[in-house]
């Protein structure tokens, strides 16, 4: 229904509304009260597909970790995620939570940080390969291929929210957002978000895991994604609304804090990607002994 209303919207000089695609938050209710939010499912459902993904991952020859962890770095990841991202949140986001320390915890009223999350689940993972024996690196590189399918499924949601939405624009697709207060129509950078974030991230990792050799040059596909994600990221702010706790700053008027957040990732991408060769030596699968590298 959304293709067909874009597609139509194309053609059409009448922007389309975001309440003509009957969207709704929320997934199920009862008696009026959210039990299952679109939201919430993204997070399921993006757990859920990367562990499927890494499973397969790891069949292939050396693989730095058995299934048998696959379970327990799913666990971490979900913790690290979780607690990243709301924390990441708030101390780039919303600082001014902190004087409120139970605000924090009211996770449904959301509040998440990409960024955040991606150092929560980091720190869990080192955790786990280091309780495991396990190269922390490595491990980093398979889950990194993961991640793009929950991306595409969280931006999905925030499309469904109807929040996160893009600037004023006269494109034949963009969108009026009820939230945003204006009939203005905009960019649905929610939806430029999930194709670069997510397909085309997933396409360009899904290359380089199984047509090269990049898996077994550490820190080579986490370097991929960490570039990949932040010069997508970064491309697409350009079209998104800066955030409202930003407005009159520098933050608004110049680049955005998603903006300033990537760079970082960016220049450490790319350290990982120039510096992974050196780091390549005899791979060894867990279940054996055989060099495959």
């Amino acid at each position: 229904m959304i293709l067909t209303l874009l597609a139509q919207a194309v053609t059409d000089t009448q922007h389309i509304r975001w309440t003509d695609l009957g969207l709704d938050p929320v997934l199920l209710s009862i008696r009026g009260h959210a039990i299952l939010r679109w939201y919430s499912l993204a997070y399921i459902g993006g757990i859920l597909i990367g562990w499927w993904y890494l499973l397969k991952l790891l069949e292939q020859p050396g693989a730095p970790m058995a299934k048998r962890h696959a379970d327990d770095l799913v666990f971490y990841a979900t913790i690290g995620v979780i607690l990243g991202g709301r924390i990441g949140y708030v101390l780039f986001y919303a600082p001014g939570m902190l004087l409120d320390p139970l605000q924090v915890f009211k996770l449904w009223d959301g509040g998440m940080s990409f960024h955040g999350g991606v150092i929560g689940t980091s720190l869990a993972m080192i955790v786990l390969a280091r309780r495991k024996g396990l190269d922390w690196l490595r491990v980093h590189d398979y889950v990194a291929c993961c991640v793009p399918f929950g991306l595409f499924l969280g931006r999905i949601a925030n499309f469904i929210n109807g929040e996160l939405w893009g600037k004023p624009s006269n494109v034949a697709w963009a969108i009026i957002f009820p939230r945003t207060g204006d009939d203005v129509a905009r960019h649905p950078s929610q939806l430029y978000e999930a194709g670069l974030e997510g397909l085309v991230l997933l396409a360009v990792l899904w290359f380089f895991f199984w047509r090269t050799k990049a898996r077994y040059d550490p820190g080579k596909l986490t370097g991929i994604f960490l570039v990949g994600y932040g010069c997508a990221r970064f491309f697409i702010e350009f079209f998104r609304e800066p955030d409202s706790q930003f407005a009159d700053t520098i933050f608004a008027t110049t680049i955005h804090m998603g903006q300033v957040l990537c760079i970082p990732m960016i220049l450490g991408g790319i350290y990982l990607i120039a510096t992974s060769a050196r780091r390549r030596q005899r791979v060894v699968p867990i279940a054996g002994d055989e060099s495959v590298a």
